[in-house]
């Protein structure tokens, strides 16, 4: 199957790009969070927010789901990662309602390109949950 994109949100082309960078420790290439400045993991001063999950298993799977949220909605791709055999998931933030909205248009587009593992939001993150996201080279 063949599902050209016309016109991809350059706020989800993030999402799939980036340099490639092997670790022998975990036996696979090494993904880094897209982005153009350095986040840092804190949510103190700034307005609710939340970030939703999409993972598939298939690239052009995620792909096209994380182009679709980010043409749904006002979100920003935070970082992608790679899973082995397949997996990536994709993490957004957005508000709430853009972040709902987001994911499940994404979750939409997988069927038929990939197949879905996991789509969540989670709704005002905590420092912690955040920390774990993975940091800017």
């Amino acid at each position: 199957m063949t599902d050209i994109i016309p016109n991809p949100e350059p706020r989800g082309r993030r999402g799939w790009q980036g340099g490639k960078e092997y670790n022998p420790l975990i036996e696979q290439d090494v993904v880094h969070t897209p982005g153009e400045h350095y986040r840092e993991a804190t949510v103190k001063g700034q307005a609710p927010f939340a970030v939703g999950l999409i993972e598939t298993q298939g690239f052009t799977a995620v792909f096209e789901a994380i182009d679709t949220a980010c043409k749904t909605a006002d979100v920003e791709v935070l970082a992608r990662e790679k899973l082995g055999g397949g997996y990536i998931t994709v993490v957004i933030k957005g508000d709430v309602a853009a972040v709902r909205a987001a994911v499940e248009a994404g979750k939409a587009k997988v069927d038929g390109l990939g197949k879905l593992i996991a789509a969540h939001v989670i709704p005002s993150p905590t420092e912690a949950v955040l920390s774990l996201l993975p940091k800017q080279p």
